[in-house]
């Protein structure tokens, strides 16, 4: 069994030499004798830790000292800040401004003057646009009355004082609807209250299964833990019922899942990466025992991955899921199927790994320079001089970028910008890696020279950004769009099937696209089951920058329009919508085409219920037999005879954010 990490302590020499000589003299106090309990659990921790062939010299270091930072002012603390008017790097560069590391952002105060501190909390009113707001008015006076303390002034209006209050709620809450019934003592005839009009709802609301996917795949939180949490709040959800409703909801956005993919294969830059996942269906002696038959794979690849893939459009991002058995360089393929074809080769950002790269379409290829600055981070206890050279040499390079991007330049300018004070620089860098190797100053078998082996060797693919307007640094991008699935991993630790997977690719497709291009996330999932027909139809009008205006033009349409013309178009549509057959990109498991609208039911109408319904049964009139009776006509029916004393009451539930 595992040993549970000890408690880590500080002790230094000297403690541990006066404790050696108390022991050899017979003389131990109270407190050494938990020193030495805690000395040998350590000593059997790090024993059973280094019998393990998985852990690895720098896994130790990271349990026991902790992970290190890369930014450079941290990895050299003795460093002089650097003059931020130099752009071009030297052997006497040092360590780069804090707002300059690789992938950072600049941090701004709220007024965007001088530096925020970090971890304050604070946020200003204006910043709770998902919250409730009230406008209190004065009891008394209002703009354009005279002033009641000095009598001759005019009252203006001022902002408002605010103040924010904050509530707290289940994820999910629900309402119970006891419909009262009244039952004759004669003819046994029961009557019912009517229903209001929220039971012709369907029972689970489409905010509940947004709720639901957005806590499961865009924060990390597993069924049964909010199956938890719901009944803690006395609001039990079952995980089962989850998976039903979320399921059933990836269903219906299905075809703006499909549109992300078709609208991210037209982006001018592309970031593809991969990690691991575990889907059980394809695992272990369940796939040997009973394989998919639809699932042809070479028998010797066991791999299993969810590959990332962000892509920017016209100044948006869109970000990607494929979880299966391909890797990052086969979906990036399968992506750019969908690519017009008079469009430019994109630029392709990934690191250096061969499986990154799609293996049937050319892309223009650039490499992560955080990967290759990331080599001579770990060795900065071990090669400090050197890897002080190459961390300040691209800390030159990653300021110049954020000038860049804080100036607003256009990828034009951006370029000429790079070429003017980075292209000296990144020349400098090149000319003293090669002198490494040529003048015999570093083992080309060493640790230091594996990191330099590694960018000389993707050099051309490490600089592209000097040769060709909008190629990115880094693929920085892309890897934090990967802790989705990381956080989704490390919380519901693996898909039970492929269905799951896939429903799980959705789900997060939406919700990062959404947070990149700063969108209300619940919301849009709302309003893609709110709209299903016409999704199926236009899903290019349901993208998460363009559907709020999609939803204002439905509504002017819906006010202007007669109930008979309203008809006649549904009813056109969805004829249009048989006729057709929606493509669907090239994948190894293909999605079922979409019921048509016709059969699912519009809404508006009243035979509508949203695919996120699950399936129930239609309701039976409120009526009971009259009870049995003996020869006096007297009642023999218990519940008959409880029913003359009081009323009896039918209860319904429906779900809800």
């Amino acid at each position: 069994m595992a040993r549970k990490m000890p408690e880590i302590i500080d002790v230094n020499a000297q403690r541990l030499e006066e404790l050696l000589v108390r022991a050899v003299s017979n003389t131990l106090r109270e407190d050494d004798t938990q020193l030495l309990r805690q000395i040998f659990d350590s000593y059997m921790y790090l024993f059973e830790l280094v019998g393990d062939k998985n852990t690895t010299i720098a896994r130790l270091r990271k349990l026991f000292f902790g992970a290190s930072t890369e930014k450079a002012s941290k990895l050299f603390r003795e460093a002089r800040q650097p003059d931020v008017s130099r752009s071009s790097g030297d052997d006497n560069a040092t360590s780069e401004p804090a707002h300059s590391e690789p992938g950072s952002e600049p941090a701004m105060g709220a007024a965007g003057h001088g530096k925020a501190l970090r971890g304050h909390g604070r946020y200003g009113a204006r910043d709770y646009s998902g919250a409730c707001h009230v406008d209190v008015p004065h009891p008394e006076l209002s703009a354009g009355d005279g002033c009641p303390e000095c009598v001759q002034g005019t009252l203006y209006d001022q902002p408002p004082s605010t103040f924010v209050r904050f509530t707290g709620q289940a994820p999910l809450q629900a309402t119970v609807y006891r419909r009262q019934r009244l039952r004759c003592n004669l003819c046994g005839k029961v009557f019912t209250a009517p229903a209001p009009k929220e039971m012709d709802r369907p029972k689970y609301d489409q905010t509940a299964c947004s709720m639901i996917g957005l806590l499961k795949y865009g924060n990390g939180m597993p069924f049964n833990r909010q199956q938890q949490l719901q009944r803690n709040c006395e609001i039990p959800l079952a995980a089962s019922t989850q998976w039903e409703i979320v399921a059933a909801g990836a269903t219906a956005m299905t075809p703006v899942y499909e549109e992300h993919i078709r609208q991210a294969a037209q982006g001018e830059v592309v970031h593809n990466d991969d990690t691991t996942v575990k889907i059980l269906e394809l695992m272990g002696k369940r796939a040997e025992d009973s394989p998919p038959p639809d699932d042809p794979h070479d028998p010797n690849r066991t791999g299993l991955f969810t590959s990332g893939v962000v892509a920017n459009r016209a100044g948006r991002r869109i970000a990607l899921f494929f979880s299966g058995r391909q890797h990052a360089g086969e979906n990036l393929s399968d992506v750019l199927q969908h690519r017009a074809a008079e469009l430019d080769a994109p630029i392709q950002m990934c690191d250096g790994l061969s499986r990154n790269l799609p293996r049937e379409l050319a892309t223009i290829l650039a490499n992560c320079l955080s990967h290759g600055r990331r080599k001579f981070v770990d060795l900065v206890d071990r090669f400090t001089d050197q890897c002080r050279y190459v961390i300040a040499a691209l800390q030159v390079v990653y300021h110049n970028d954020q000038v860049a991007r804080d100036t607003g330049m256009s990828a034009d300018e951006r370029l000429a910008y790079h070429q003017a004070h980075s292209q000296s620089t990144m020349e400098d860098l090149k000319t003293w890696l090669q002198r490494q190797f040529e003048e015999k100053l570093v083992e080309p078998n060493s640790a230091l020279g594996d990191a330099i082996s590694y960018l000389l060797k993707r050099w051309d693919a490490l600089t592209l950004f000097l040769r060709k307007a909008g190629a990115p640094l880094d693929n920085n991008l892309c890897e934090r769009a990967l802790k989705k699935a990381i956080l989704h991993r490390k919380n519901s630790m693996f898909y039970r099937t492929r269905r799951g997977a896939r429903v799980g690719d959705i789900y997060m497709t939406l919700i990062h696209t959404c947070g990149l291009n700063d969108i209300n996330a619940l919301d849009y999932l709302n309003q893609l089951q709110l709209h299903v027909a016409d999704i199926t139809q236009h899903p290019d009008r349901w993208m998460p920058w363009n559907y709020r205006d999609t939803i204002a033009e439905v509504d002017r349409c819906r006010d202007s329009a007669a109930p008979e013309v309203v008809a006649t178009r549904v009813t056109a549509r969805a004829t249009q919508w048989s006729s057709s057959k929606l493509s669907v990109p090239s994948r190894s498991t293909k999605s079922s085409q979409p019921s048509p609208p016709a059969e699912r039911g519009l809404p508006g109408s009243s035979s509508h219920r949203p695919p996120w319904a699950p399936t129930t049964r239609p309701r039976r009139a409120h009526t009971t037999a009259p009870p049995a009776t003996n020869a006096a006509g007297r009642c023999n029916n218990e519940s008959a005879r409880l029913s003359r004393a009081h009323g009896r009451v039918h209860t319904g539930l429906r779900v809800a954010r």
